[in-house]
C-alpha cells in the first residue's frame, strides 16, 4: 500500500517537473504577446476617476479570468477535433484588433478637436459616467478575449507533442499567470500617484524619498499618454502578426521588409479594410431605414 502511494507521488512529481519545464518554454514564447497585452490593457484600464480605477480594473480582471476559463477548454477540444478552426478564429480576432487600433488613430487625427471643444458632449459624458465605464469595461474584456486566444494558442503550440495532462496543466498555468501578471502590473501603474503621495507624506516632504514620490506623481500623466500610444500600436502589431503567420499569401509577401514593419503594414491594412466595410455598411443600413 505504502509503495503504491509513493509510486503515485513519484508520478505526480515527474508530471510537475514536466509541467514546470513546459510552462517555462511556453511563457518565453508568449512573452511578446504578454507585453502587448500589458500595453493594451493598461491603456484601457486608465482614464477613470481615481476612486473607480481599482473597481474597474477588478471587473476587467474577472472578465479576463472568465475569458481564460472559456478559451482553454475550447482550444484544447478544437486542437483535438477541429484544429483548422483555431486558425480562422485567430484571423477574425486579428481583424477586430486591427479595427480597434485603426479606429483609435482615426479618432485622434480627425475627431479629437471636435470632441474636446464641445461643452455639451462633456456634460453628457459626466452624466453618463457609469454607462461609459461599463462600455469601456466591455471593450477591454472583448480585446482581452482576442489576446487571450493568441496567448493560449501559442502556449498550446509549445506542448503539442506532450501528453494531454501536460497540455491541460501547462496551458492553464500560462493562462492564469498571464492574467495575474498583466493585471497586477496594470494595478501598480494606475496607482503610481497614490504610491507617490504616500512616499511624500511618510518622508514629511523632505529628502530623496519625497523626490521619488513627486516623480511618481508627475510621471503618471505621461505614462498614461505613452500607454495610449503603445497600446494602439500594440493592437495593430498583434493583428499584423496574426495575419503574417496565418494568412499564407501575406506570410510570403514583402520578404525584404523587416518583420515589425510588415506586421505594422498588415495590421493597418486590415484595420482600414474593416473601417471601410463598416462605414459602407452603416450608409447602406441608413438608406434602407
Amino acid at each position: 500500500m505504502a509503495s503504491g502511494i509513493f509510486a503515485i507521488l513519484d508520478d505526480i512529481a515527474a508530471l510537475m517537473d514536466d509541467v514546470a519545464v513546459a510552462s517555462k518554454i511556453a511563457t518565453k514564447k508568449t512573452a511578446g504577446i504578454l507585453g502587448d497585452d500589458l500595453a493594451v490593457n493598461a491603456e484601457k484600464a486608465t482614464g477613470f476617476l481615481a476612486s473607480r480605477e481599482l473597481p474597474v480594473l477588478w471587473a476587467i480582471t474577472k472578465g479576463s479570468l472568465l475569458n481564460k476559463l472559456i478559451i482553454v477548454p475550447i482550444a484544447l477540444l478544437l486542437n483535438v477535433f477541429f484544429p483548422i478552426a483555431i486558425k480562422y478564429i485567430l484571423i477574425l480576432g486579428g481583424f477586430y484588433l486591427a479595427f480597434e487600433g485603426v479606429e483609435k488613430i482615426i479618432e485622434y487625427l480627425f475627431h479629437r478637436k471636435h470632441a474636446t471643444g464641445d461643452a455639451n458632449v462633456a456634460e453628457v459624458l459626466v452624466e453618463n459616467t457609469a454607462v461609459a465605464e461599463k462600455a469601456k469595461i466591455k471593450s477591454a474584456i472583448t480585446t482581452d478575449f482576442i489576446l487571450s486566444v493568441e496567448i493560449v494558442i501559442i502556449a498550446l503550440g509549445t506542448v503539442l507533442g506532450k501528453s494531454l495532462s501536460i497540455q491541460i496543466i501547462t496551458v492553464s498555468v500560462v493562462a492564469f499567470l498571464a492574467t495575474v501578471g498583466v493585471y497586477g502590473i496594470v494595478a501598480l501603474i494606475v496607482r503610481m500617484d497614490d504610491a507617490g503621495y504616500k512616499l511624500i507624506k511618510t518622508s514629511h516632504e523632505k529628502g530623496p524619498i519625497a523626490s521619488l514620490g513627486r516623480l511618481l506623481v508627475r510621471a503618471l500623466p505621461f505614462v498614461i499618454k505613452l500607454l495610449a500610444v503603445v497600446g494602439t500600436f500594440a493592437l495593430i502589431l498583434v493583428s499584423g502578426g496574426i495575419f503574417a503567420h496565418y494568412i499564407d499569401f501575406l506570410h510570403h509577401a514583402l520578404p525584404t521588409f523587416p518583420g515589425m514593419l510588415k506586421e505594422l503594414l498588415f495590421g493597418l491594412g486590415g484595420g482600414i479594410i474593416v473601417v471601410i466595410l463598416l462605414t459602407i455598411g452603416k450608409k447602406i443600413f441608413k438608406k434602407k431605414k
